[in-house]
């Protein structure tokens, strides 16, 4: 077992410092996760045929979705782009990107956060804005659609999982989650209206004709979804005999800031691990509420910060400048609310 943890632990800092410290990682930042999910699996000793097909099997859905999705955008861009343009110079700057980012969270649970993360990406690139502005909508509003997502079981994967492990019905994380994640959209809004600047006003670009790279940009992009996943279902259960061993009877409450490790690790892995059906709903609550803010943290951390990050050419430190430190007061700010309630 020490073996165990010590070889988990070196995996665990080269997916944290690697990305901030290694370009090529980073430019391959899926495929790097992938390879990391797979040296975790074999060193705990979990990889087997079943473990392989269910990573093969779990990312199918969602890379057709960005497949599917980024198709669908790529031929309705100029309509909705016109549309986005006009709307932007309608409504005062500020209040427009605060009811975006808050919509866009709202609207996840719906469309799903892949969906809501092209739809982001969309709206970056009519907005105009500086890149100290862009990067900080991106983040708020990327921190918006995993808290919103969570919503309902078709939003992400972790509100699929955590309502299939616990037997519960269709609206039963509305119920759990609803007021504080409706609360933290609210917020990220009016962050956004105080922290993103307006962009400086220019002409609309004229619009671009498809091309073939535009196609290829979007199949490659649905490929490296399928190996993130892949990878993140290797990465999570190499790591559960980790967290089968030392974290599960911990406090809720401790539990809440270990779960941070979903900055880097896959949220609906952890979900399926921690969460049992025996659980009283304050401590299902502290859990998800842990994994859902911390997974906005860093570009590993939810598939719609890969999706932004990716299009939007956005760096892992240029993310963990800004989104470290914004998930840190998170998570106390609602560590205190969950110690109050």
């Amino acid at each position: 077992m020490v073996l165990l943890m010590a070889g988990l632990l070196v995996i665990f800092l080269l997916v944290l410092v690697l990305p901030f410290t290694v370009k090529a990682v980073e430019e391959n930042l899926e495929i790097f996760l992938f390879v990391m999910g797979l040296l975790a699996a074999f060193a705990s000793g979990v990889y087997n045929t079943d473990l392989f097909l269910k990573a093969a099997y779990d990312p199918i859905y969602i890379s057709l979705a960005v497949l599917g999705a980024g198709l669908l955008f790529k031929w309705l861009q100029q309509p909705l782009a016109s549309q986005i343009f006009l709307l932007s110079r309608v409504v005062p700057f500020r209040i427009f990107a605060a009811a975006a980012v808050f919509a866009l969270g709202l609207i996840s649970s719906v469309i799903t956060a892949i969906i809501a993360a092209l739809i982001l990406v969309l709206l970056v690139e009519e907005l105009g804005l500086e890149r100290k502005a862009q990067v900080r909508f991106v983040i708020l509003a990327c921190y918006s659609i995993g808290l919103g997502a969570a919503l309902t079981p078709i939003g992400e994967t972790l509100s699929t999982i955590a309502v299939s492990k616990l037997n519960e019905d269709f609206f039963y994380l509305f119920r759990l989650l609803g007021p504080e994640i409706l609360s933290a959209l609210l917020l990220f809004g009016c962050l956004t209206f105080f922290l993103v600047h307006p962009p400086p006003r220019k002409k609309r670009p004229a619009a671009k004709g498809g091309s073939r790279s535009d196609y290829e940009e979007i199949f490659v992009r649905a490929l490296k979804i399928y190996f993130f996943v892949m990878g993140l279902t290797f990465l999570g259960s190499g790591f559960e005999p980790l967290i089968n061993t030392y974290l599960l009877e911990l406090n809720p409450l401790i539990l809440y800031w270990i779960n941070m490790v979903s900055a880097i690790l896959d949220n609906a892995t952890l979900a399926a691990a921690e969460l049992s059906p025996a659980m009283e709903d304050a401590t299902i609550q502290a859990i998800l509420l842990g994994l859902l803010i911390s997974g906005g943290m860093l570009i590993p951390g939810n598939i719609p910060n890969i999706i932004a990050a990716n299009k939007l050419k956005i760096t892992s430190k240029e993310w963990a400048a800004f989104g470290v430190p914004l998930g840190l007061v998170t998570m106390l700010l609602y560590y205190f609310i969950i110690v109050l309630m």
